[in-house]
């Protein structure tokens, strides 16, 4: 199966831009030494590398153009947040002449600042350091919130000026998050919940090794490494199954009613479990909780695994609540059940950013019916996956509007290890109509109530889709569109939390081909770009 492979990522995995070994060392030995000399002294050094790489790494990449002093008055702004006196002002100057700003702290001013030409980027950022470095020494408020809540007000007033999705996450929950989308840390793949007293295993990551040594749900865990976990927190006691890759680390487990049993694994860097299946007559339900590094190979593996049942009615994809991930994956995941065809079109500003995903080579399933459920909180690369499949006739797309989040992100490792995440390119589905915004309209909505949804399908058991010209409108939508328009379409299947009734409805579909049959063939197959 041939892919269009290109390195970047929608909001939860991202193109990464590093600094090197060196750089790392000389930051951590700066801040050392500042720390030694003076513990309330701000590290001007750290803050002038972070701000220049962020600077770097959002002027070519912004959806439109803004300038090195527009984001650096953005930012500044931010200061306010931590402490209501700070004032950063451009006083009335002759036209003729180079601007200041003013440096505030209540009535006292605390410094001037000649402003740099509009685009010089390097001054800029050390003026931003000058004005930081004396409102530190200033305001007792900033040395109380630390450097890394003026780093983080900074970004959030900056950004409060771009999108929703543009955003800096400071250095350990850029670390966590680093973890989770890349299954960095070494563990044994399980994870615990209560039982009165005692731990029990409430999942297994497939990919790990406490599946592939023959561990169960419902087991109890009496002790690791021969620590007891009686009346221990699970999330406390899943930290003793993690350590070093390799290291080895020795369970005892006990089925219900026996005694425990002694299983030795070795620790593994474990990608994060990210798809869930269940078999209800014949009709596999494969749930997609987000997109990571591994979705698309374990996608594959549960089908291959449901195409054992020779009664196989179809599959249901459910997206809901999948707020996205890695939007390679969910391109990947896309072309295991579609022949051929662009998945999705990426553009933005920045050349690197305009791409067409398209896939070849070969369905996995051979045309097995598949319902694809969505709801409020499908979103990313979940909103993508479920387009192209309608979008090529290959799902029925059942449930609500989902989010609307059709904007993709790249992002930046910081020389602090905080992340900063850049909106550079908005999502367009096959059929050319825009994400943002507008969200995936389902073919058959559940979120209008029981009764709305019976005159669905008793409509399409006589071969018409009720809410056809719903969704054709919404697959003719051109960007840019008016936010009244988006609104009017979303307001036939308005967002809303996914219940039984998708399942339900998916799997009546499914052992009804007429119906599905007439809810794929009212799809447009193909439409022009210049349709408003």
């Amino acid at each position: 199966m041939a892919l269009k492979h290109v390195p970047f990522f929608l909001s939860g995995g991202f193109s990464r831009r590093c600094l090197g070994a060196a750089a790392a060392v000389s930051l951590c030995l700066c801040l050392g030494t500042a720390e030694a000399e003076d513990s309330t002294a701000l590290d001007t050094g750290l803050l002038n590398s972070v701000l220049s790489s962020a600077f770097r790494f959002l002027s070519p990449r912004t959806l439109e153009v803004h300038s090195s002093k527009t984001y650096s008055l953005w930012g500044l702004d931010g200061l306010t947040a931590i402490d209501p006196s700070i004032t950063m002002v451009e006083p009335p100057h002759d036209p003729a002449q180079p601007a200041t700003l003013r440096l505030s702290i209540g009535p006292k001013i605390i410094s001037e600042f000649r402003e740099p030409g509009e685009n010089d980027t390097l001054n800029w950022v050390k003026l931003i350091v000058s004005s930081m470095d004396a409102a530190w020494h200033g305001s007792t408020s900033l040395r109380a919130a630390g450097r890394d809540a003026l780093l983080q007000s900074f970004f959030d007033e900056l950004f409060n000026h771009l999108d929703p999705y543009s955003r800096y996450v400071a250095p350990t929950p850029a670390g966590n998050d680093r973890a989770n989308r890349t299954g960095d840390l070494a563990g044994v793949g399980l994870s615990l919940v209560r039982d009165g007293s005692s731990l029990v295993i409430g999942a297994i990551n497939a990919n790990g090794p406490a599946w592939a040594a023959g561990a169960n749900i419902g087991q109890k865990l009496l002790a690791v490494d021969g620590r007891s976990t009686r009346n221990q927190d699970p999330a406390t006691v899943e930290t003793w199954l993690n350590g070093a890759a390799g290291s080895k680390v020795k369970l005892l487990l006990a089925d219900p009613g026996h005694h425990g049993a002694i299983m030795r694994l070795d620790r593994q860097v474990v990608p994060p479990q990210t798809v869930f299946a269940s078999m209800h007559d014949h009709i596999v339900v494969l749930r997609i909780a987000s997109f990571s590094s591994d979705t698309a190979e374990e996608l594959s593996q549960n089908i291959d695994q449901a195409l054992e049942d020779k009664k196989l009615v179809g599959l249901i994809f459910d997206l809901r609540g999948d707020r996205g991930g890695v939007l390679q994956q969910a391109v990947t995941a896309t072309a295991l059940v579609l022949d051929q065809g662009i998945a999705v079109v990426t553009k933005g500003r920045d050349p690197k950013s305009n791409h067409i995903w398209a896939v070849q080579g070969g369905d996995m399933t051979h045309g097995l019916p598949i319902a694809a459920l969505v709801d409020g909180r499908t979103a990313s690369a979940a909103e993508i996956m479920a387009a192209a499949l309608s979008d090529h006739r290959r799902a029925v797309v059942i449930g609500s509007a989902t989010l609307g989040k059709g904007l993709v992100q790249a992002v930046g490792q910081m020389p602090d290890g905080g992340e900063l995440f850049v909106t550079w390119s908005r999502v367009l589905a096959p059929l050319g109509w825009p994400l943002q915004g507008l969200g995936v309209t389902p073919q058959i909505c559940t979120s209008r109530g029981a009764q709305a949804l019976d005159q669905q399908l008793s409509s399409l058991s006589r071969g018409k889709l009720l809410d056809a010209d719903n969704v054709v409108a919404s697959r003719a939508l051109r960007f840019p569109v008016s936010v009244s328009r988006i609104l009017d379409i979303r307001r036939h299947c308005p967002a809303a939390l996914g219940t039984d009734a998708d399942l339900d409805t998916a799997a009546l579909l499914l052992h009804r081909p007429d119906s599905y049959h007439a809810a794929i063939a009212a799809m447009p197959d193909d439409m022009d770009d210049s349709t408003p």
